[in-house]
């Protein structure tokens, strides 16, 4: 450990993404979509870029732009968004740094409940912020009373859930949304709604009206752009000003605005796929359903989580934890790539095509 660095990083390890195999395989492992932007999308891109795109000029700082047409966009499901509600960062990656290093470096922890999206801990464990981890009941949700105890007890500043959560695919029920709406102004309530486009339920409406709400969203998944990395918040303006202050200049590249821009003029063409995904869902939901070894829970985004049942782990001679591992490395070599997280097995919606290798896949596995 070189003697300059924090002694702490020793325990950390850096984010890896899985390893990659030959092709072909079908990438099922990281709850992108499996249709690339259309042709004529693309080519209107292209020629964004040679015509208006100044390689050598950095990109416009502000978004200004770009932030406008998300409060349009956002105020389709929750009006009253204006870009003076909008921060934009370099896929929401960013802005839940920003988030951490505005609320809780030096000033206190924050809270989660595993199994959810890894980043959350990773992040504030990078900056030294203490995380709180009260975990999910066997149905996956948030033990309340675990939770309050943890915010009177614990100096807590940021309390984050996926709705719908990764990997488990379950949005947050009434009593949960209640539960987050009375904890007090100076802990800040994070709503990350990076699936809110198959879900179709949001809470921007609170992120609008309460002054420690956020709500996150992305580009990545309905709207095809992962490889351009484009997320933002929506906030009041004293939140979103916070964000603006602690983020990094021309965080976003001039392409990246730009495919978020196209994507948003196309949104119409583009979300008309998500009907495709809510039937391969639904078709894959009840083939997992049907097979005896296999316990998948419902789902509102654009994945299924499942585990072994008993009758799983007696036929393949395994526990839990090494039946769950055999399945994932067996697919792996199939070429079907879904992820081993949280205890269970997270099956992204691919094409019809890739969803039938995939339960054919399972099929051999499982029996």
């Amino acid at each position: 450990m070189l003697p300059f660095l924090r002694p702490d990083l020793a325990n950390l390890k850096a984010y890896q993404p899985h390893p990659p195999i030959p092709e072909p395989y079908d990438q099922l492992d990281t709850n992108e979509s499996p249709i690339d932007l259309p042709a004529d999308v693309k080519a209107s891109l292209a020629n964004h870029y040679q015509q208006s795109i100044a390689a050598n000029r950095y990109p416009d700082g502000g978004h200004g732009a770009l932030k406008q047409a998300i409060a349009g966009y956002v105020s389709e499901s929750a009006g009253g968004a204006t870009a003076a509600n909008i921060s934009v960062g370099n896929g929401s990656d960013e802005l839940i740094r920003s988030l951490l290093i505005a609320t809780a470096i030096n000033n206190g922890a924050i809270l989660v409940a595993s199994p959810t999206f890894s980043m959350y801990g990773i992040l504030a464990q990078t900056l030294g912020v203490q995380v709180i981890d009260v975990g999910r009941t066997d149905d996956f949700c948030i033990n309340l009373d675990i939770a309050q105890t943890a915010i009177e007890n614990n100096s807590v500043r940021v309390v984050f859930m996926v709705h719908p959560n990764s990997p488990t695919a379950n949005g947050l029920n009434m009593g949960e949304i209640e539960w987050l709406r009375q904890l007090p102004n100076d802990v800040l309530v994070v709503i990350d709604e990076a699936y809110f486009e198959f879900s179709q339920h949001t809470l921007v409406a609170d992120s609008l009206s309460r002054s420690n709400w956020v709500v996150l969203r992305t580009f990545s998944k309905a709207f095809r752009l992962a490889a351009h990395r484009v997320g933002y918040a929506v906030a009041q303006p004293d939140l979103i000003e916070a964000l603006e202050k602690v983020r990094l200049p021309y965080n976003l590249p001039s392409f990246s605005q730009a495919a978020a821009l196209t994507a948003l003029a196309h949104r119409t063409s583009l979300l008309a796929t998500l009907e495709t995904t809510v039937k391969e869902r639904q078709q894959m939901a009840t083939w997992l359903s049907e097979q005896p070894a296999i316990t998948p829970w419902p789902s509102a985004a654009n994945f299924i989580y499942c585990r072994l049942s008993n009758k799983g782990i007696a036929q393949l001679g395994m526990e839990q934890a090494e039946g769950l591992h055999h399945i994932f490395s067996t697919l792996r070599q199939q070429g079907t790539l879904i992820r081993y997280t949280g205890g269970g097995l997270r099956i992204s919606l691919g094409t019809p095509e890739e969803n039938d290798r995939t339960r054919a896949n399972l099929q051999t596995v499982i029996g």
